[in-house]
């Protein structure tokens, strides 16, 4: 017996996570901000936690594979790719399926560089890639108290719950 054929819900929900080691000669992007710092991402692609984290976020909620599989990290053309990217491509698949951002809600946890003063500039890039408002979209940071790697310095991460609702 086959599921009967649903139409799609009004609103989906997905939720997207990230972490990457950070090591001596690599750059440090975050939410598309590039950040002076000793330490980047050890990364097969620009290692950006929270474009990847939205990105999971957003193909999680649409029930298509994840970041790994659409952009796979043994293909030499994402090597070092810009992490925007892939969130444009998550963009596109949301858009084709007749969604927009309801709201992302965005959670970096890194125990250095502070990034308070920076945390404006990541929103309006996640505003203006996602195309959405700046009231649909926030992004807090948080140490991790020197517990683990993160907390350590050694790594840094990033939860995203993402809410799309259906265009009307």
């Amino acid at each position: 017996m086959s599921a009967p054929d649903l139409e799609e819900p009004a609103m989906l929900i997905g939720h997207g996570f990230d972490i990457h080691r950070l090591v001596e000669g690599k750059e440090l992007v975050i939410g598309g901000v590039n950040i002076p710092y000793e330490l980047g991402a050890d990364a097969h692609s620009d290692g950006d936690v929270i474009y990847h984290s939205v990105v999971d976020a957003i193909l999680g909620a649409l029930g298509l594979p994840d970041i790994g599989q659409l952009f796979p990290d043994n293909d030499p053309d994402w090597s070092g790719a810009d992490s925007s990217i892939f969130m444009e491509e998550a963009y596109r698949r949301m858009d084709e399926r007749g969604f927009r951002v309801g709201n992302v809600d965005v959670t970096l946890i890194l125990q250095k560089p502070k990034v308070m003063d920076i945390k404006p500039l990541m929103r309006d890039n996640i505003v203006r890639l996602l195309r959405t408002s700046l009231g649909r979209v926030n992004v807090k940071a948080r140490t991790h108290e020197k517990v683990d790697s993160v907390g350590e310095g050694r790594a840094m991460a990033c939860h995203v719950v993402v809410l799309l609702e259906k265009v009307p």
